[in-house]
């Protein structure tokens, strides 16, 4: 990436120091989605998931020509794997977390008709309206009455959601209308109708809010159900006539671990790497996408919401199981066990005896033993010289103790072989439990050729 590239797309200060260390701060606004990455970005996205133009600004810096190959092996709803494609680049992804594996498989799919999506579309919302209409609940509904029971999810299901994230007669149109949108399971634009009911659960549908955590806001009683999933239709159909009639490249996302790639990737075929891996914190980042994830079926109980914590990188203390052993991989690693032992003995001294808070310590060495083993398996996947950023945060969500994610992670990274290029401030955030800003940074690797 050059001065000059970063000046025209991040308009703040650039500078380096003595270490290599570069900072390209470009604000705390500047994490948003900007308006013209909206159309196909905006499907589906985390509130926290960095933005399309940082994906561009790296595949400039790592003079990415056609026919390369980018990996977003931590894809989430697939930033990465999107904007490659659309700057004319191979790409692949790898996601554990069910919902966020099938967004990005579905917005990386420009395979279909825009005009029969919003035609199917205009049905299935047609039919809705009618069953509501027959039950009494036009839509917004008038009377406050319906002639039937409204409809509800499964017990277990219902006790995986976070409480009160959907109110009971929101609930009841989206799962009529899921019902229509089943019989198009057949049709290729089934899974843009199935996001397109995610996103619109997450954004407009339920109650909640999004900051720090995510939580139940303003509760809504009653929203027009069916009018804002067949306006997100029609936004993906718009969008897909902008791509149509391009040849853009071939787009794959893998449902997998990104600790353990050996059998999901073929080796030397990665000439970059752009992604961000979850922080060390006690973000729970199924809770994010519990709501969309339990409603459309991706999983229906607890037991099947453990089973997908167990494929994730352990970033927080509720995804922590006895038999986890990745922190063996940094067991070495002088600086990352002192950190640790620093927060356990500030657990002790601060008197904290929690279950959780008697995990921080352990969740701190599965998380960087985690990202050891995915940067040890990584290599047999990359082609020599291959380029790497990795979008990661500085955290002390354990008891106020710092942890540099970013320095740590290129210390682990350098032992296992790879070159560090440089470090690069992406942003600042404040943190409200130390009352200071953390440095979100961009650890910018490189595998010798």
């Amino acid at each position: 990436m050059t001065r000059q590239a970063i000046q025209h797309h991040l308009p703040l200060n650039e500078f380096s120091d003595a270490d290599g260390r570069r900072d390209v701060h470009i604000g705390k606004r500047q994490n948003s989605l900007a308006p013209q990455d909206r159309p196909i970005h905006d499907w589906y996205r985390f509130v926290l998931s960095f933005p399309p133009h940082l994906v561009r600004e790296y595949i400039d810096d790592f003079q990415l020509a056609d026919g390369a190959t980018v990996l977003d092996p931590f894809c989430g709803t697939g930033t990465t794997v999107v904007e490659a494609k659309l700057q004319g680049l191979e790409s692949i992804g790898i996601e554990a977390n069910l919902f966020p594996h099938f967004a990005s498989c579905v917005k990386t799919d420009w395979s279909m008709n825009p005009s029969s999506l919003a035609e199917k579309a205009a049905e299935i919302a047609g039919n809705t309206q009618r069953i509501l209409s027959d039950q009494g609940l036009s839509d917004p509904m008038s009377d406050g009455s319906a002639s039937l029971p409204l409809r509800k999810l499964p017990e277990a299901a219902t006790k995986t959601l976070i409480k009160n994230s959907i109110s009971p007669l929101p609930l009841h149109r989206t799962l009529v209308l899921l019902e229509q949108i089943s019989r198009f399971h057949h049709c290729e634009e089934h899974g843009h109708f199935i996001l397109a009911l995610g996103n619109a659960l997450v954004n407009e549908i339920g109650n909640l809010r999004f900051g720090p955590e995510v939580g139940v806001g303003k509760i809504k009683t009653d929203v027009p159900v069916t009018d804002i999933w067949k306006n997100q239709v029609r936004k993906m159909a718009d969008d897909l006539r902008e791509v149509q009639g391009a040849d853009y490249p071939t787009s794959k996302v893998h449902l997998a671990d990104a600790r353990d790639l050996g059998s999901t990737l073929e080796p030397f075929s990665v000439d970059a790497v752009i992604t961000s891996p979850p922080y060390p914190n006690e973000k729970d980042y199924t809770r994010t996408t519990r709501l969309e994830s339990v409603i459309l079926g991706f999983y229906e109980d607890m037991a099947q919401l453990r089973r997908v914590k167990k494929t994730l990188l352990r970033s927080n203390t509720r995804g922590i199981y006895t038999s986890d052993n990745d922190d063996k991989w940094v067991s070495g690693h002088t600086r990352i066990q002192q950190i640790a032992e620093r927060i356990e003995q500030r657990r002790i001294r601060l008197g904290k005896t929690s279950g959780f808070e008697k995990l921080y310590s352990r969740a701190t060495k599965l998380y960087f033993g985690g990202m050891a083993r995915h940067f040890a398996l990584l290599r047999h996947v990359l082609k020599p010289g291959a380029s790497l950023a990795y979008v990661v945060g500085d955290q002390a969500s354990y008891l106020q103790v710092m942890i540099r994610t970013g320095e740590l992670l290129a210390e682990i990274a350098q032992d296992l072989g790879y070159q560090l290029v440089r470090i690069d401030l992406f942003r600042t955030r404040f943190a409200t439990a130390t009352q200071r800003e953390l440095r979100e940074e961009v650890v910018v690797l490189k595998w010798p050729g």
